[in-house]
Parts: C-alpha cells; sequence; structure tokens
C-alpha cells in the first residue's frame, strides 16, 4: 500500500471517528462542553496535507454532520468550510508554531467557529446556546495536543510502513 492511499485511510478513518464522537451522548450537564471533533480532525490536516483537506471537501463533511446531527442542513457545512479556509490560508505559520501557540490557534478557531454558530442560530429564529458552551473552545483547545500527537502518530507509522514497503 502506497504512502498516499494509506493517508486517505487515515483521513477518512478520523473523519468517521470524529463523526462517531460528535454524536457520542455525554450526561447534561458535560454537553455543552463537548469539543468539535470534526473541526480538530480537519484542523489537523488541513496543516499537514493542503492536497488532502479543501473548503469543499469542509463543506461536504459539514453536510454529513448536519445530516447525522439533525442540525439546520448547511450550519456545520458553513462553519466547517470557514474554519478550513482560515486554517489553509494561515497553514504556513500555524504548522511552525509550538504547541502552545498553535493551541492558542486552534481555541481562536474554534471561538470563531462557536461565534459563527451563534450567529446563524440567531438568523434562525433558535434559542440561545447555553452559556457553559461556550467553554466548549477551550476545552477543544486543551485537547488539541493530545489530538495533533495521536493523528500524527497515525500518520507517522504510516508513512514509516509504506516507505519501508518501497
Amino acid at each position: 500500500m502506497n504512502r498516499l492511499h494509506a493517508q486517505g485511510w487515515a483521513f477518512w478513518v478520523g473523519i468517521a471517528l470524529a463523526m462517531l464522537l460528535m454524536l457520542m451522548p455525554l450526561p447534561a450537564m458535560l454537553q455543552p462542553l463537548k469539543p468539535y471533533w470534526p473541526a480538530l480532525v480537519l484542523i489537523y490536516w488541513s496543516l499537514e496535507s493542503t492536497d488532502r483537506v479543501s473548503i469543499g471537501l469542509a463543506f461536504c463533511v459539514g453536510l454529513a454532520a448536519d445530516l447525522l446531527n439533525g442540525a439546520l442542513l448547511g450550519d456545520q457545512a458553513l462553519r466547517l468550510a470557514v474554519m478550513v479556509f482560515i486554517a489553509l490560508r494561515f497553514r504556513s505559520r500555524l504548522r511552525f508554531f509550538p504547541m502552545w501557540q498553535q493551541s492558542l490557534a486552534v481555541f481562536l478557531l474554534l471561538l470563531n467557529n462557536h461565534v459563527l454558530q451563534a450567529l446563524i442560530r440567531a438568523f434562525a429564529g433558535d434559542p440561545a446556546m447555553p452559556a457553559l458552551s461556550w467553554l466548549s473552545p477551550a476545552v477543544g483547545a486543551a485537547i488539541w495536543p493530545f489530538v495533533f500527537l495521536l493523528l500524527d502518530d497515525v500518520n507517522t507509522r504510516l508513512r514509516g510502513k509504506s516507505a519501508g514497503a518501497g
């Protein structure tokens, strides 16, 4: 199996796991704090491989997430497309930040995503999000180093196996 094929599998398995984690039920008190898993996976792949992630792909992943969540169709699609656009735009800088600066950048991306979500909900006439949900971007930023290291380890192992096979 060549490197691009192996990374393709890793990418799609990561997206599928992110969707499952997004759907995972939590106790009512912790539900607003749940990190936005598809965003974290897309941010990682935006930084790692520009040929794998595009704004259109982020939009499609968002549509799938909307369908799975039963949310307003296009809500997550728009938010993920904006987030991936920003991540790709600043990719050359973000890739070489130390981990604490990357976490801060991820916090800002997730906060921007949350603000967009609040605006979309307001325009749609939905009730306001719980106040506790505004801590969700901080939770995402706090777990970012672990998500990054896990995905990077899988990606490195796949590169090593495909380089050893070829």
